[in-house]
């Protein structure tokens, strides 16, 4: 018969999403339903007052939800994967962010990403740097 190890404590490698990396996780989560939140109810009863603003809220919520899942799952697919996100998020950020300030006319409403994060005190433009500098710390070395 098999025997089945169970493992208690914490992981013996220090994964992604422990220690500091789980308030990066808790972030990361509330982004998610918060955005996610704001773009299922703009989307379903105000679509065609800010349409671009509304889809990209409700991508930057599709974006938090992978990279929430990427830290928590943990694993080298998982840190590529999260890596892959966080810098599509900053280029977000940064694109939105100075689209809303050059061009204030295209977004009627804003969006999570509109002025640098702004309204969410500019929490968008330093989670995906915090978590860059965060996954970069965790990878794992070369063999």
């Amino acid at each position: 018969m098999a025997e089945v190890r169970v493992r208690t404590g914490p992981p013996a490698s220090g994964g992604i999403g422990t220690g500091p990396g789980r308030l990066l996780v808790t972030l990361y989560a509330v982004f998610t339903v918060g955005a996610a939140s704001r773009s299922i109810y703009q989307l379903s009863t105000r679509f065609d007052e800010a349409p671009l603003a509304y889809v990209l809220s409700a991508l930057a919520a599709l974006v938090y939800g992978f990279i929430t899942v990427a830290l928590v799952r943990g694993g080298e697919r998982a840190r590529a994967l999260a890596v892959g996100c966080c810098v599509a998020e900053l280029a977000g950020v940064l694109v939105v962010g100075t689209w809303t300030v050059l061009d204030p006319a295209a977004f009627p409403d804003a969006t999570v990403w509109s002025d640098y994060g702004m309204g969410y005190l500019f929490i968008p433009l330093a989670l995906p740097v915090t978590g860059l500098l965060w996954l970069r710390r965790h990878r794992r070395p070369a063999a």
